[in-house]
């Protein structure tokens, strides 16, 4: 009878590759007949077919037994079939592995022949379990006496297999392992130090007592893959005694010096890293020698060798970062490398060797690899054409940049933040130069890091007083180009910086101009810094008043009118917000200017009889609203540190709810209410009627409102209300914004117009030698360009209570330092200030509204307001 042989299996899989399951199910059915014949070739033959089949992917789990049964022949070259079957698909819960412990306890006996012993301590190594080490650890331990030296170097490695799956043999198997460290056998004696080493990275304490031992064999030994081992060991070994530091030193610094095996070399810096053999005056020249090593494996064309280089480099910065300064541009030379893994290796060697010396030179090589390269663009369609028409063949296309790639040029980008924002700008010694980076990066990103961006830009300018008016020049400046604007819409414009520009101008007064076409924040933010500008330069243009500067004016107001009717149009409730509060503004002032009459206009005699100032009173009206109180940096805890007010119950009604809901809640559990008119007559409270009436007290010619029930309510003022009513809706049906109509609307009766008097005002001291009246603006503080004071703890609220005990130096409030050094607010107006008592209570400013004769019961009302002004 013929059977097929391995190769005539794999000759068979290769020529039925469109019918390979059927081919492999015939070769199963095969091989399932000749594993149950007496014939131990024609077994093992088909043990090492199923054993092939295995690697394919198919279960062979069902002949474990005749696998057994392979492992016991007494031929040498079908026990090596045996146990390669064993080793390949035995698991730990096989069932049958508990029938190999006598077999191989009766080939580990000492009659046995070594070709026997061999094949079986390197099958055991592969299928050894808890239990089945347990009952062969003895024999295993005598076997490290065996007479020949391979078979006791393959003792100890099958050991260290055995001693993992059951460490309670450790204690047996560890005197005689120290014994095998002066085996005249080199490499059992290697073999030995292998096995210690993986030893003694579970417990290195426990190996302590080898060192004597293993010290000699450093100093002795020339085999480089034995003493990369034992380097390794001392390594393990040396934190947990420092007297091993300094008996260390001298031979590894001869290795360090001496070897040329790039393999030792590393172990020994690494040992002298991880040692702690660099601390001390003696280890100063150890690890300045380690860093030029390392340096050169950076230099070197070896990717591993750079990579492993800059790990080490980066354990030696917290100890030792003046040595690797020497290095800087090596480093940085490895940011642009083509492997990624090496470039943000040695983005993490950047970061951790950064210090207030060498930011700025490490942070401007960074931004240089953020600079696209124009030869790294890909060609245009012309271009192509062109090259291919034209004769001379086309040069083979460049490898893309690594800068190219999105991922990296956004994790530069974050790095570079980082390094410089550390520790509140601990590093950054000059601000001016960071704010330039600031913009510089957010040109040259082209990735979404514009929040971040804006973050520190806002965080910088509150911080560092010293850099805001170059800030404000810088944003200015940033404001003005549109190349940022044009590239709104794409991704990775970084356009967030705009916020913060319009911001950082309108915060501290200088000239911006609002640009469309930008996200609906920013343009809020543009709003608002345009009018906190206008109100700036309003002051000032009040202080030297001229009677020429009154078209000017008119013309600047007119055109922040137009603009800003357009985006109270617009769709977002923001943009459309700020722009309506705006309007209202600059149409005060518009009308203000309009009724100006020129100094050359107003005769002698009304001069002298009225206190007006020369100037239009409406340019004062917005620079208070923005610039009573600077804007400083808050601390971490400010508002948790607010202490609670007597009497605030957060879990009360603030509005409490409408009467009707009580009503009808009062209503459906059958309770009946009635209340009380002011005549003393009762009235039921019918819940099914919902409304309101206004109804007053009449107190000369004023009326102050109070809530009435719906119930007093006519016929005639129900059909009014209807009316009215279906005329607002009549009116919201072609409006596109329907919940807010802020359309002008004209006044048919001027009478009707609320009067307001503004009681209180500080009068103006009119002086006629003197045309111009002091500066509102506070003296402004001057700093050195080269000193700059960071606010890092912000301010607290006054009053705060600490809610945990720190120390005094930590959440100190800092009060706004005027120009004097006080802590009293800045004031922003020549005029004195208000004097109001404590107790004094502050008094309503009632809106009069003048009688007209109406028709029929409609009720004459007017509203008591609160002055709520700050």
């Amino acid at each position: 009878m013929w059977e097929r042989t391995l190769q005539d299996l794999v000759r068979g899989l290769r020529a039925n590759k469109k019918d390979e399951a059927k081919f492999i199910a015939k070769a199963v059915d095969e091989i399932r007949n000749e594993i149950k014949t007496d014939d131990m070739e024609l077994k093992a033959g088909a043990v090492l077919k199923l054993t092939y089949l295995d690697m394919l992917g198919y279960d062979m789990s069902w002949a474990s037994f005749h696998v057994v049964e392979v492992m016991s022949s007494s031929k040498v070259h079908l026990k090596s079939i045996g146990y390669l079957a064993a080793a390949q698909s035995f698991e730990q819960d096989t069932d049958v592995l508990m029938l190999t412990t006598n077999l191989l306890k009766k080939v580990c006996r000492l009659s046995s022949t070594p070709a026997d012993i061999a094949v079986t301590l390197d099958g055991l190594s592969h299928i050894v379990t808890p239990e089945l080490a347990r009952d062969i650890a003895p024999e295993l331990i005598a076997m490290l006496n065996h007479s020949r030296p391979n078979i006791r170097k393959r003792a100890i490695l099958a050991l260290y297999k055995t001693l993992v799956k059951y460490p309670e043999a450790t204690s047996q198997a560890r005197a005689r392992l120290e014994e095998k460290l002066n085996d005249p056998d080199p490499s059992v004696i290697a073999a030995t130090v292998n096995v210690l080493c993986e030893l003694a990275r579970r417990n290195p304490k426990d190996y302590l007592s080898l060192a004597p031992q293993l010290f000699h064999l450093l100093t002795s030994s020339t085999n480089n893959w034995m003493l990369i081992k034992i380097v390794k060991l001392f390594g393990s070994l040396s934190p947990h005694e420092p007297r091993l530091v300094k008996k260390l030193q001298p031979p590894i610094t001869e290795l360090i010096s001496t070897t040329p095996a790039i393999s030792l070399l590393y172990e020994c810096v690494h040992t002298c890293i991880i040692g702690g053999m660099l601390q001390g005056p003696s280890g100063d020249s150890l690890a300045k020698m380690c860093v030029s090593k390392l340096a050169a494996f950076i230099q070197d064309a070896d990717q591993n060798l750079k990579y492993i280089a800059l790990l080490a480099m980066a354990k030696i910065v917290p100890t030792h970062p003046h040595l690797l300064t020497e290095y800087q541009d090596t480093i940085l030379a490895s940011i642009n490398d083509q492997d990624i893994s090496i470039r943000m290796r040695a983005l993490d060697l950047l970061s951790a060797m950064t210090n207030r010396s060498n930011l700025q030179s490490i942070v401007q090589q960074l931004l240089a690899h953020l600079v696209r390269d124009p030869s790294s663009e890909l060609p245009t369609a012309a271009q192509s054409l062109t090259q291919n028409v034209s004769a001379v063949p086309p040069i083979g296309p460049k490898p893309l940049s690594p800068s190219q790639s999105p991922a990296y040029r956004f994790t530069l980008s974050q790095r570079i933040l980082s390094l410089c924002s550390r520790s509140t700008y601990e590093n950054v010694s000059n601000f001016e130069w960071y704010l330039s980076v600031l913009v510089d990066l957010a040109h040259v990103a082209n990735v979404d890091v514009g929040a971040e961006i804006c973050d520190q830009l806002v965080d910088v300018v509150g911080r560092v007083r010293g850099a805001r008016r170059y800030a404000v020049k810088l944003m200015y400046t940033l404001l003005s180009d549109d190349s940022i604007v044009r590239n709104a819409s794409e991704e990775g414009s970084c356009s967030e910086v705009l916020w913060a520009a319009a911001w950082i101008c309108g915060e501290y007064c200088l000239q911006v101009y609002i640009i469309n076409d930008l996200a609906p924040d920013i343009i809020a933010v543009y709003i608002q810094a345009a009018v906190k500008i206008f109100g700036f330069w309003a002051s000032e243009s009040a202080q030297r008043w001229d009677d020429d500067d009154l078209p000017e004016v008119k013309q600047v107001v007119a055109s922040i009118l137009s603009r800003m009717r357009e985006l109270a149009s617009s769709q977002h409730i923001e943009v459309q917000e700020r722009a309506a509060n705006a309007v209202q503004l600059f149409a005060f002032i518009s009308a203000d200017l309009n009724s100006s009459r020129p100094k050359t206009e107003i005769t002698s005699s009304e001069s002298a009889s009225s206190e007006e100032p020369r100037f239009p009173k409406s340019l004062y009206l917005i620079q208070p609203l923005f610039n009573v109180y600077e804007l400083n940096p808050v601390a971490a805890n400010a508002q948790a540190s607010v202490a609670v007010p007597d009497g605030l119950d957060l879990d009360s009604w603030i509005v409490p709810p409408p009467r009707e809901a009580i009503s009808n809640i009062q209503s459906a559990d059958g309770v009946e209410k009635k209340q009380k008119s002011k005549k003393g007559k009762g009235k039921d409270v019918d819940s099914s009627v919902s409304g309101k009436k206004k109804k007053g007290k009449e107190n000369g010619d004023r009326v102050v409102l109070i809530p009435m029930d719906s119930n007093d309510e006519t016929q005639e003022d129900i059909a009014q209300r209807e009316k009215r009513k279906a005329e607002r809706l009549e009116q919201l049906r072609d409006d596109p914004y329907y919940i807010v109509d802020d359309r002008p609307r004209s006044v048919e009766d001027v009478d009707s117009i609320p009067v307001v008097h503004l009681d209180g005002m500080p009068p103006i001291n009119p002086d006629p030698g003197n045309n111009e009246l002091p500066s509102l603006r506070a003296a402004s503080q001057t700093f050195s360009s080269e000193s700059f004071v960071v606010e890092k703890e912000g301010e607290m609220p006054e009053g705060a209570s600490i809610l945990r005990p720190q120390s005094a130096s930590q959440f100190t409030p800092t009060p706004a330092l005027t120009p004097t050094g006080s802590t009293t607010p800045l004031r922003v107006s020549s005029f004195p200030e208000y004097e109001v008592p404590e107790d004094s209570p502050v008094e309503t400013i009632k809106v009069v509204r003048s009688k007209k004769k109406t028709t029929g019961k409609k009720k004459r009302t007017a509203a008591t307001v609160d002055n709520t002004t700050s």
